[in-house]
């Protein structure tokens, strides 16, 4: 299943988040990503129908199977993308907020090139 960008961002959050925090709740992604209470909670809602997360009664978060998957992969490109951008001159801060974005739309082609670039340069692999 192919994910849109929002969703790819909410379960990267969701697994940095329970990686810091050991837990997850709605509250913790919004106050992450600076979204409104409402808006993750629709978000979460989608993104249990699809099957990406289990939501308790108490209200914590849990990614399953195919979202931990999703979440590492998204987690994985925005590293790989940052490190590369950050190696090539870009300041941190532009890097990280580009990497964000072209996690998303690169081709898997494209990425495996740059990833291919990054761990040569890194003397990595």
């Amino acid at each position: 299943m192919t994910l849109r960008a929002s969703a790819e961002d909410y379960l990267e959050t969701i697994l940095v988040v329970g990686r810091a925090r050991g837990s997850v709740r709605s509250i913790d992604i919004a106050a992450e990503l600076g979204f409104s209470k409402p808006s993750v909670s629709v978000a979460m809602k989608k993104l249990r129908q699809s099957g990406n997360i289990i939501v308790d009664e108490d209200g914590f978060i849990t990614l399953t199977d195919q979202g931990q998957i999703a979440a590492e992969a998204v987690l994985e490109r925005h590293a790989t993308l940052n490190a590369w951008l950050c190696g090539i001159g870009v300041p941190g801060d532009v890097a990280a907020a580009d990497a964000c974005r072209l996690e998303h739309i690169l081709s898997a082609e494209t990425y495996a090139a740059i990833k291919r670039i990054a761990e040569e340069s890194a003397g990595v692999g």
